[in-house]
Formats: C-alpha cells, structure tokens, sequence
C-alpha cells in the first residue's frame, strides 16, 4: 500500500481497528487468535498505546507524541490505531482530505489550525485580524472539520513587546472563539534575536517567558532538542509552574546525518537508536508535555514511537550522549545567541535550519528555494570570528554557513 491510499479506501484498516486497540491497551500484546496481518496493524502493535499528558490549563489529555497533517498515510493510520490525538498543521488536510476515522470521531481528536502572517513572511509578514479570521473560516470548511481545537501562531512572535502590543491575533481568536470555529489559543515560536529583518527581535525563550506572563496563550511549540539549553530550560520550569502547555519541535538535530554515519551508528549500544532514544528521553528526561518527531515510514514510525513514554536506559543515555557531542560540533540548535554579534547581519539560524531540511530531512528543493529567498546568505560571512565565542554548543558557525552555502546554493 503506498502512502497516498486513503483511510476511507482501507475501510478504517478492513474493519479491524476496535480489535487492534482493544490489543494495544496498556500496550498488552495481541490474543493469539487474533493474529496480524496487515503491515500497518502490525506496526501499531508493536508501538503500544501511547501515553498521554495534560497540555495546558483545559485539562486535556494529548499523546506525548503528536501527529501533522503533513504525516504520510501509513505512520498516520498506524498512528491513529496507537491513540495518538493531537493533530499539528491540520488545514493541511483541505489538499488531499480529512483522515475519515478524525472525522467520524471529531470529539476524540484536538485539531490545529496553523495561521501565518500576511504579506510577508514570518519577519517582514503582519498580524492582519480580518485575514487571518477569513483563513481560519475557509480552512474549517475545506477540511470539513467543524472546527479547530487549536488556533496557533505560526512562528510565533518577534519579541516581548510585541506579545504585549500587537493583539490582532488574540481578537481573531476571540471572533472565532465567539462563533464556534476554534476553542484554544497557541503559538509555534521561533527565536528573532539579532534578525536584520526584525528590529527589537529577541530570543524563543525570552518571547515564551513574556507570553506565560501574559497569561492569554495556553501552550506552545518551540525549537528544543538534546544538548545543553539553559535558557529554554528556565522557560520549562516556569511554564510547567503556571500550568503553561509545552511541545517541543525540531527535536532530531542532526539525527539524519547521523544515521548516514555507518560507524558512529555502529558504536552505538546494542538495542539502541537515535529516534529511539531521542523519543524516550523526549518522553520521560524532560519538563515537556509533548513533543513532535517526523517520520516518513512505517519502520521509521516503530522505530521512534516505540520509545514514546518508556524509560530511559543506560544505553539510551549513552546514545543521548554521543548523539549531543556530535550534533554540537554539526548541527545548530537555533537558539540564535550568535545573531546579534554578527557584524555581516548574516540570518545563521535560517541558514543553518535549511540546511537541516536539506541534509537531515532530505528535502533539498524545499531548504533551496528558502535559501533562495533570503536577502543575505551564508556567503555574506567574513569568516571574522565574532560569532565563535558566542555559540553556547561551541559550533564552528563560518565553517558551518560554508558548509551550508554549498548544499544550498543553486547550480
């Protein structure tokens, strides 16, 4: 089956779903009688029901995994049979259809509607209330959902004032609110500290502190993965002391190329992998409540999930451990500490999360044409040296952007 066949075509999995999660409970294997045939059926048994936490001060409960509207048709299924229910990017479902089983069991699944800035991009783009209400309006419709669970901002706010003073998408959200379309306030926040585009941008965790202040967003997503990260670890304490809802993204720094390293994977303990181990500790080593983790296949949905609220191990930490020495010397956590000290003014946080898209997620069209737009790329770097001191995880950055620029310039 490839991923583009619909739920709605497999009738829910060939009608066999209610026996499937009846075996997955407490993550109990399957009767015997019930033996397990189809590829997608096996995977979920083999993954277990997932675990779930409140997000947020609603009291609702969400698998600590979550899923996307962008998620390939067999993860997605297999997903759905494991319980997972919380759904990022959901209007993305209005291009290829609504999964028939979210549909059929609306209540049982928080949907997010992800709404960005309008004549811009996330830097230059605005805050437009109309617009972003009509967005929300047509996107219900097209995904035929009903409504939204959640309403977030996507990339979230350039700094801490703007939290405070620009309200446009708070009174969406309440226009909204009021007829019935969406039910939670959100944001998915990047970090804006010494962006040349954004004048006054500060930091993620500087921006998610002063929207936990605020007290009118209920949760976000931000940027967190392993490796040393003292500022967003302030913001998670606070967060989880205010009942504040928290999902990490972009979590697998450097974990494709990673797996291209035949004898860094090799050195790996026995019975441990990267997406194993990054889901165990995301799970059950942090102050998350949730976290995000791509995956494009049936083997790599088992290989990741499967760890989803299972304790830690000594191998996995050793994993953990190797896996952090050697993204800090290749892959860029995003904090953008470096970017106000760069006198070129050079955008190194984007620079280097294309080249993630490139080299880790393999999606070198979609990281070229985001290299491509950018008004100042990483061949704009002097190579001064002013950055280097100020990388909390000791990164080369120049020799990363070289590196960078030559994946992602255009022949």
């Amino acid at each position: 089956m490839t991923d583009e066949r619909s739920i709605d075509r497999r009738r829910f999995l060939k009608g066999s779903a209610a026996a499937v999660v009846a075996g997955l409970a407490g993550r109990l294997p399957l009767p015997a009688k019930a033996p397990v045939r189809d590829p997608i059926e096996a995977a979920a048994a083999k993954v277990g029901r997932l675990p779930r936490r409140n997000l947020g001060p609603g009291g609702r409960e969400v698998s600590v995994l979550v899923g996307a509207g962008d998620m390939a048709g067999d993860p997605l299924e297999a997903a759905l049979l494991c319980g997972v229910n919380y759904w990022h990017k959901a209007q993305q479902w209005a291009r290829r259809g609504t999964p028939p089983a979210i549909l059929k069991d609306r209540e049982a699944h928080f949907c997010q509607v992800t709404v960005d800035r309008v004549g811009g991009n996330q830097e230059t783009g605005r805050i437009d209330e109309d617009a972003h209400v009509a967005f929300v309006e047509d996107a219900v419709k097209r995904t035929g959902l009903k409504y939204f669970d959640d309403m977030q901002l996507h990339f979230g706010y350039h700094s801490a004032a703007e939290v405070k003073a620009e309200r446009g998408f708070v009174r969406a959200f309440e226009r909204l609110k009021k007829k019935g379309l969406v039910r939670h306030l959100c944001v998915s926040q990047h970090g804006y500290a010494g962006n040349a585009r954004v004048p006054g941008g500060q930091g993620a965790a500087e921006v998610l502190t002063a929207l936990v202040e605020d007290g009118v967003h209920e949760h976000a997503q931000f940027i967190y993965s392993y490796g040393a990260d003292p500022a967003m670890d302030a913001f998670l304490r606070l967060a989880r002391e205010k009942g504040f809802g928290t999902t990490a993204m972009k979590t697998a720094r450097g974990i494709g190329r990673i797996r291209q390293d035949r004898a860094f994977m090799d050195g790996l303990p026995a019975g441990t992998t990267p997406h194993n181990a990054l889901a165990r500790w995301l799970t059950t080593a942090t102050a998350l409540d949730a976290a995000v983790i791509r995956v494009k296949t049936l083997e790599e949905f088992v290989d990741t999930f499967s760890g989803a609220g299972r304790p830690l191990r000594a191998g996995d930490a050793e994993a953990i451990a190797r896996m952090t020495a050697r993204a800090d010397r290749t892959a860029c956590r995003l904090c953008t500490e470096c970017q106000p000290h760069c006198p070129r003014k050079v955008p190194i946080a984007e620079i280097l999360r294309f080249e993630r898209y490139a080299v880790d997620d393999g999606d070198l069209a979609r990281a070229r044409a985001l290299y491509a737009a950018l008004d100042r790329r990483a061949d704009a770097c002097a190579a001064c040296g002013e950055c280097l001191g100020r990388c909390p995880q000791g990164l080369d950055v120049p020799g990363r952007l070289a590196a960078a620029h030559a994946v992602l310039r255009r022949a």
